[in-house]
């Protein structure tokens, strides 16, 4: 069952003794394609054994057409983005403006990036049949994302936990996760959420805890303007959301 709150960085001293796997300031390193459906084994269609060959060669064909796409929608982008700019009163042709729409479009496609994106490009040959059943965590992934409210950005870390049902991912492919759903038109709730869930329909774990601390700037720079706020969010599932001891030996690890 999922669940999704807004909590603080609180434990009992509850001690129980594990291996933890701890890995700092994890960062992406890789770019990955197309919006994801349902996660399903690559080598599986319609009930019929695909080849890696076969597989490698659709996703080719799905990253060919994404790029064509974008290519396709970068003009459309640049035009409003000059209409934007009449609507300030600003002239989009003066020396200083006169390239900003195609910046500003292009800059706006990799922020959204994750549109094209899918977990089953991330997660190919990245799972692995391995005798650990302990605490994983990667903790302060950054994260960029754009606020779906405002278009303004939002900025932050993500703690990610689970604990390993004799499968475990790579550990950059965590990172990852968070790149294709966090380069999307976002919230925060729903974020976390679907960086938890990604990891479930994987590797059906034991159990998954996603934390994510960020500051919004529809907040700090405009409405409110309360320049140190941070929103934080958690999605726990499994056995991070049934056992109080798990639960807060993965909230004291991510606050140490």
């Amino acid at each position: 069952m999922e669940h999704s709150r807004q909590t603080e960085f609180t434990s009992n001293d509850g001690k129980d003794t594990r291996d933890t796997t701890l890995v700092v300031n994890g960062h992406f390193d890789g770019v990955v394609k197309k919006p994801s459906a349902a996660l399903q084994s690559p080598a599986t269609e319609s009930g019929s054994h695909r080849s890696a060959a076969s597989v490698s060669e659709s996703w080719k064909e799905e990253h060919a057409r994404s790029v064509e796409d974008n290519e396709v929608s970068l003009p459309s982008l640049a035009a409003a983005y000059t209409t934007i700019l009449r609507g300030l009163g600003e002239d989009p042709h003066r020396q200083g403006l006169a390239k900003t729409p195609w910046r500003a479009a292009t800059a706006m496609q990799f922020f959204t990036k994750g549109y094209q994106e899918t977990i089953i490009d991330v997660l190919n040959d990245a799972i692995f049949d391995e005798d650990h059943d302990e605490m994983v965590i990667v903790k302060d992934i950054d994260v960029f994302s754009m606020c779906e409210h405002h278009l303004v950005p939002i900025i932050g870390k993500v703690h990610i936990g689970y604990l390993p049902n004799k499968r475990v991912l790579g550990l950059s492919k965590l990172a990852r996760i968070v790149e294709i759903y966090s380069r999307r038109l976002q919230v925060q709730e729903r974020l976390t959420k679907q960086i938890a869930v990604a990891i479930t329909e994987a590797l059906h774990p034991t159990g998954v805890g996603v934390i994510m601390e960020a500051t919004h700037m529809c907040m700090v720079m405009r409405g409110v303007q309360k320049m140190n706020s941070k929103t934080i969010t958690s999605t726990m599932l499994g056995v991070f959301r049934e056992d109080p001891k798990t639960r807060d030996e993965f909230l004291t690890l991510v606050r140490s």
